[in-house]
């Protein structure tokens, strides 16, 4: 019997979809009550083949790839959950690894609470090559989906989990709906936000959403992440996704309300970072909001 699927998405990263399996080969939990379906998203380089060959050599671990022709992170996803078998779905992302006691820490937490509809464990960021002077536990939310909520169980009072660690019973994803397709990264656009959408979806329908600090998956963030570039347009995006998300619901101007009172706590935070000293944390967290903001609203991108 299988009770949880991991659902992992891959495109054009087949040695880092390879270090994330061997991470799951460490699995506490008992092998053949749990499994693992990758999901190739139309990629180029030799995944197919560096998958076979890690699941040839893995014969005990319940292991399948299966294709996705639809380019985009939220297709890809949803096609894992529709092959997947498990009542419990958990979502994790080819840039990862995960603590041994990830099978267990869902499974056990879903069967001991069944209340429970969605939950979400620590995400916790590995530079490759050392954290920059300038990021803050602001500017590394965006980038790395960093999540902490302390060492309890506990239903998640604001906010919601991490993308790349998150799980569901496909009970309620089968009344609720799967990932939005108008959300989510295609290729190497980071257009975000399905994640959120699909939690306050949950939400919405008085689903209790929990946090769990047993599963723990470690976010790879390589110095392509880093570059001024790549963040400038990450945080635009990540305003893009949420006017998508608010237009759908119908919340846009909330939104937009929302967003000018950030600016706010931006300014006295920013200001902090000035008066200690740390000019480049105060800097990256302006244009950190500065760029949401512009795709919250729509403004056209600066040449």
């Amino acid at each position: 019997m299988i009770k949880l699927s991991i659902v992992i998405a891959t495109y054009n990263r087949a040695a880092d979809l390879v270090r994330t399996l061997e991470s799951l080969t460490e699995q506490t939990y008992p092998a053949e009550q749990w499994e693992c379906v990758a999901v190739d998203n139309n990629s180029k380089d030799d995944t197919r083949a560096r998958f076979e060959e890690f699941r040839a050599a893995h014969p005990a671990l319940n292991l399948r790839m299966v294709g996705e022709s639809n380019q985009g992170l939220s297709w890809a996803r949803n096609r894992g959950i529709a092959e997947s078998r498990g009542e419990i779905i958990a979502i994790i992302d080819d840039d990862e690894t995960v603590n041994p006691d990830f099978v267990r820490g869902y499974i056990e937490l879903f069967e001991s609470h069944p209340e429970v509809s969605a939950a979400g464990g620590r995400v916790v960021p590995y530079y490759i090559n050392g954290r920059p002077r300038w990021m803050s536990r602001y500017t590394e939310r965006p980038i790395a989906g960093t999540l902490d909520l302390g060492a309890a169980i506990k239903p998640f009072v604001k906010g919601y989990p991490a993308g790349g660690n998150m799980a569901m019973r496909r009970s309620d994803i089968e009344v609720l709906g799967v990932f939005s397709t108008s959300l989510g990264r295609t290729g190497s656009n980071p257009l975000g936000g399905e994640e959120k959408e699909i939690m306050q979806r949950f939400a919405d329908a008085g689903r209790q959403i929990y946090y769990t600090p047993v599963p723990v998956i470690y976010h790879y963030i390589p110095d392509s992440k880093l570059t001024d570039e790549y963040f400038s347009r990450l945080c635009r995006m990540c305003g893009v996704s949420e006017r998508v998300m608010s237009e759908s619901r119908g919340r846009l101007g909330r939104a937009k309300f929302a967003e000018l009172l950030k600016w706010g706590a931006t300014i006295v935070i920013a200001f902090g970072y000035l008066l200690s000293g740390n000019l480049p944390k105060a800097s990256k967290l302006v244009e950190l909001r500065l760029n949401v903001t512009r795709g919250l609203f729509d403004v056209p991108q600066s040449n």
